[in-house]
């Protein structure tokens, strides 16, 4: 076992922070992985628990937990490995928060300190294509949402469905933590973007005598490598 080894599925992990805005005392790792390379020993080597399913499934876990560690150990000085709690969201160290994502071959995690940051959201999706976001915008947006989409070029109006998909899954990994309560897509809104693609959101149900209705956060995005990567973070 060896919390250094790094398995061929993965590409080395990276600390370059792909959105606009940087925060100072967060750390961000990610790593680019290959399902068609993961090994059955790899979990044992890496010291991770491992856990079943088919190849992407397990390739995306592992790459997403190494980027915890690095993390956690950039921010910390110790490698820990967030656990998979039964509600199957990561169980962070005393004293610090963090988000893992992982899709379409892209892995990330964000950690601060529990004193500084009261929860982090990181989601990485690809652009849906115009006919998929179509189809599921009823399912993602609210009616305001869908109203102020009217008069956007069909692209335009695939990649703000897939930015609010996005984001609306940042907020849920930022507020679960606090709310212990699940929430779903109707439940928040996206009400503005601005040119330096940071963005505010509002829930529109109590979630939390801390979260009621119509409470505000903010959050921020960028787009590469055909990757759409949101962050929504939550300062003390």
């Amino acid at each position: 076992m060896n919390k250094d080894f790094l398995p061929a599925c993965c590409a080395p992990l990276s600390d370059h922070w792909p959105l606009p805005h940087p925060h100072s005392t967060l750390r961000l790792i990610s790593t680019r992985f290959d399902p068609g390379h993961l090994h059955s020993e790899d979990f044992s080597r890496c010291a991770i628990a491992p856990i079943k399913g088919v190849a992407k499934r397990q390739a995306e876990y592992l790459a997403g937990r190494l980027c915890a560690r690095a993390a956690l150990a950039q921010l910390t000085g110790t490698a820990a490995t967030p656990a998979c709690g039964a509600d199957r969201a990561p169980q962070w160290p005393n004293g610090t928060v963090g988000s893992i994502t992982h899709g379409s071959g892209w892995a990330a995690a964000v950690v601060g300190q529990h004193s500084e940051w009261r929860g982090l959201g990181l989601d990485v999706e690809q652009i849906m294509p115009a006919s998929r976001a179509e189809r599921l915008a009823g399912e993602i947006l609210t009616p305001a949402e869908l109203l102020r989409l009217q008069n956007l070029p069909t692209e335009q109006r695939a990649q703000r469905i897939s930015l609010t998909f996005s984001l609306k899954e940042s907020l849920f990994k930022a507020l679960y933590p606090q709310v212990l309560r699940h929430f779903y897509f109707q439940d928040a809104e996206l009400i503005s973007v601005d040119t330096s693609q940071q963005v505010r959101m509002r829930l529109l149900i109590d979630l939390h005598e801390q979260w009621p209705a119509g409470a505000e956060v903010s959050g921020q995005f960028a787009e590469f490598d055909g990757y759409l990567l949101s962050l929504v973070s939550i300062a003390r």
